[in-house]
């Protein structure tokens, strides 16, 4: 379930920023970043070991404050961004 928040005209909302990168947890098999390190090998980079792949999302958010708008990445985060079988994410929240 999405909670929204709605800014009463007197209430103050800051911009905050979320900085979210979603990663595959260990032990859990990255086929695009074995084929990317082939890739790199075959290209003439044969000092690469190893490649692996993750996303990143940077989320504006209005929000009251800081403590709110970690609330609301973490339920973006098991909702929808990450699935907590194989994902693991952190995040960084900075004011705007």
């Amino acid at each position: 379930m999405l909670y929204y928040a709605v800014a009463h005209p007197r209430c103050v909302v800051e911009m905050f920023v979320a900085d979210i990168r979603i990663k595959l947890k260990k032990g859990v098999a990255d086929p695009e970043g074995k084929n990317t390190r082939k890739a790199l090998e075959l290209l003439g980079f044969p000092e690469v070991t190893e490649v692996s792949t993750s996303k990143f999302f940077s989320v504006h958010l209005n929000t009251p404050d800081q403590a709110f708008a970690k609330a609301q990445v973490e339920k973006m985060c098991l909702a929808l961004l990450a699935n907590p079988v194989i994902n693991e994410y952190t995040y960084d929240i900075r004011e705007e």
